[in-house]
């Protein structure tokens, strides 16, 4: 009998499980676990909330989409493609309006999933996925610069936009701490360097230790280093949602809307991304259908367990592959794992320089860009693609994700009926 067509990829796999298997997704998943910590809590910063909702995410997210979606491998959590867009609705619409957004996002794509548009995906142009790809990290880059050079900003100055980081970090320059500068060199230095000589400990891991090293015991580093506790709470214990004091009216659910609608969109493109992703490296097929439902049912649970929107993360996941993880159950040990974290260890990530997370936050971004995807397409590709291209990634850095992924479709609806039209005069 042919199988339920989102059926997880979880209650497949399962029936084959053997013991040795386990034994590999468990060690699989605490690796995964030990990237995943410091990337979490830097991704929350970067997003505009507390540390502790990265892992909140990791947890959430990570167990509820290895247990529904529809691959063998996925590793969800907090991503860099959300921080900026998250950032711009907590800082607009408050902690209440991430929250609604992101629910209504959830449901938004278990429908896709539903109706079967898991396929569709893939008729979003490549040019429209790297450019808006490329301006989220250049967006991301540019929000770390301030934490990097130790900058203050005085006079209750939150710049949201990307631009007025860049004039902000210009104002204050002259706030600058050269003890911060040092801290995020090292570090940068360590994540850049060390994986050329050593795998198997995460150098994020690494830089996060030897970061606090030096602010703990190299004197006058403690005075002009900002770190994680000097800027957050530090909460124990599992998450606590303050329910009551949400608005959830009418005018703010229509107000949200189109964040929830762009919450779903990116997170469905980048999982289904990650899945194929994951299918090369393991040889596997994913279900797109039961993914999608998967993510939806994760972002739920991730916002109701204190965290934030969240989709397949492809540097973890393929750490799982390489790490010889096979099946869900490395996913769901690598949120145990982080729960345990929360748990007894959560205090000393307040010993986390902001520099240090700044550092991280440049890999990411650099990671994510895909310049040469995007140098590639410059050079091979057609006028009309290349202006779909540049036009989604400038509008990604200036304004957002909605007005560039809205302003690309169109342009690409356009070419496309363009050539359509130019084809068949031809004939």
């Amino acid at each position: 009998m042919k199988s339920f067509y989102l059926t997880p990829k979880f209650f497949s796999v399962i029936k084959e499980y053997s013991a040795k298997q386990f034994i590999n997704d468990i060690i699989a998943g605490v690796i995964v676990a030990i990237i995943a910590l410091p990337l979490s809590i830097a991704l929350a910063l970067a997003s505009g909330v507390e540390p502790a909702c990265g892992i909140y995410t990791a947890i959430a997210a990570g167990f509820c989409v290895s247990l529904f979606g529809g691959s063998r491998i996925q590793i969800a959590g907090p991503t860099a493609a959300f921080a900026s867009i998250i950032a711009g609705i907590v800082a607009t619409q408050g902690m209440d309006g991430l929250f609604i957004a992101t629910i209504i996002a959830g449901v938004i794509l278990i429908l896709m999933g539903v109706l079967r548009l898991g396929s569709l995906i893939r008729f979003i142009p490549h040019t429209i996925t790297t450019g808006f790809t490329s301006g989220i990290a250049i967006t991301i880059l540019i929000g770390q610069i301030k934490d990097f050079l130790g900058i203050t900003y005085s006079g209750g100055i939150k710049p949201i936009e990307t631009i007025e980081k860049i004039e902000a970090n210009i104002e204050f320059i002259g706030t600058f701490s050269w003890q911060a500068l040092v801290v995020g060199a090292v570090c940068l230095a360590i994540l850049i360097i060390y994986p050329k000589f050593e795998k198997r400990i995460p150098p994020s891991l690494i830089a996060v230790i030897v970061g606090a090293v030096m602010v703990a015991f190299i004197p006058g580093f403690d005075k002009g280093v900002y770190t994680i506790r000097d800027l957050y709470t530090i909460p124990t214990g599992l998450p606590k949602v303050d329910f009551a004091g949400m608005n959830f009216s009418v005018e703010k659910i229509l107000t949200v809307l189109p964040n929830a609608f762009t919450i779903a969109i990116l997170a469905a493109i980048e999982s289904l991304l990650s899945c194929v992703v994951a299918d090369g490296m393991v040889n596997s097929r994913h279900n797109s259908n039961a993914e999608l439902v998967g993510q939806g049912i994760a972002n739920i649970a991730s916002v109701l367990f204190g965290g934030i929107p969240a989709t397949g993360a492809i540097a973890r996941t393929a750490a799982n592959a390489k790490n010889g993880g096979r099946t869900p159950v490395a996913g769901m040990v690598h949120s145990v794992v982080l729960l345990l974290v929360l748990l007894f260890l959560m205090p000393y990530a307040g010993l986390i320089p902001m520099p240090t997370i700044a550092a991280i936050l440049f890999m990411v971004a650099y990671n994510m860009s895909e310049w040469k995807k995007f140098v590639g397409i410059i050079k091979t590709e057609t006028k009309s693609d290349i202006l779909i291209l540049v036009v989604t990634f400038v509008l990604t850095v200036i304004f957002d994700l909605i007005v560039a992924i809205a302003v690309g479709m169109v342009l690409a609806a356009i070419v496309f009926i363009v050539r359509k039209y130019t084809k068949t005069n031809r004939i």
